[in-house]
Parts: C-alpha cells; structure tokens; sequence
C-alpha cells in the first residue's frame, strides 16, 4: 500500500512537512511490513501522535528525567562517557529522536545495528526523514506491533509505543486520544 500526500494531509491536517516525509515513510512502510490499512492505519497514528504531525523530530523536555534510567541503557558506563564526551547526560544525549521518538542509549545502539546509522554517536541524524522514518519502521517491527495492529486493538499498539507493553487499561497510554484521532482519519481515508 502506497499512501499518497493528499492521504497524509488528510490523515495529519497539521503536517505542514508532509511532503518531506511521504517519500520516507512509505519507503520505510515497505521495507518493515507495514503493508495493510491497520497496520498503515496504527503506524500514522503513532508517528503522528509522537512528532506532533512531523513538527518535531527532538523530544521537546529535556531528557534529564531519564538520566538515572538503567532499563534504557543510560546508567551504562559507556553511554555515560560518550554522553559527556559531547558534554551531555546520557538522558539529555539520548532523549527521544524521530517520528517514533527512538528514546535512551539501549534503543539508540540498537537502531544504529540494525539500521546502520550512527545514531550512537549522533542522536539527531534520527531526526532527518530518512533515518527517522526508518528508525520508526525497524520499532514497529522489533516490538512486534503488527500483532496489535492486525487485531484492531489501537490501544495494544498505543501501549507498547509509549508504555512499553500492554496495559490492562484502554486509553492510559499518553496522547492516546489524538492517536485515536489520527488513527481513526486514516481508517477513513485508506481503502
């Protein structure tokens, strides 16, 4: 499936770079199994929701809050050194990135493996369309959101995006109501 850039601008009214992205996203799409209307449907909703329509490619808050945060990998010894080699904390170094918000040192190496980018080194380069959508493409696959997706269950897919793993709770995962939104235009707009 091919989304077209008056589809996108259907979808995400509010991505005045739509026309940056179209390209990489559906070439991301393509590469990483994102090929039916859910799961075409679930990935914009998400990509949507954390870029604030592609308006923002850095998490917006600092990232001191995930300093200390031994489950993304930022409490390492190595990513320490090289988050103050650039005279950062690994939390500030390795806050979200991207479309998806590729966030902590852990998720950082693991996208420059398999994607062979160094986002290790240089965080931002997730923040170019290529990368970025790319990087966004290789989370959905690795965390296995198909699954969720291919169900219908936004939610499930939600959850895992920003929370990690499924929650007992319909809706407690952040934005969850704009991700629906968006989520609910594309089911519209995709044949």
């Amino acid at each position: 499936m091919t989304l077209t850039l008056q589809q996108l601008k259907t979808i995400m009214p509010a991505a005045a770079r739509a026309s940056l992205f179209l390209d990489p996203l559906n070439a991301a799409m393509a590469e990483f199994g994102i090929d039916t209307r859910l799961r075409v449907a679930a990935f914009l909703a998400q990509v949507g929701h954390e870029s604030g329509q592609f308006q923002f490619m850095e998490e917006l808050a600092s990232g001191a809050a995930y300093d200390g945060r031994v489950d993304l990998g930022n409490t390492n010894p190595e990513a320490v050194r090289i988050a103050a080699a650039h005279g950062s904390t690994p939390g500030k170094f390795w806050k979200g990135h991207g479309p998806i918000q590729i966030t902590g040192y852990n998720n950082h190496l693991a996208a420059m493996l398999a994607l062979h980018v160094d986002c290790v080194e240089q965080p931002r380069l997730l923040c170019e369309p290529v990368n970025g959508c790319r990087a966004a493409g290789w989370f959905w696959e690795t965390h296995g959101l198909a699954k969720w997706a291919d169900a219908g269950d936004i939610d499930g897919v939600s959850d895992v995006v920003n929370r990690g793993k499924k929650t007992v709770a319909i809706g407690d995962a952040n934005g969850f109501t704009d991700r629906k939104a968006i989520y609910d235009r594309a089911l519209k707009v995709l044949p």
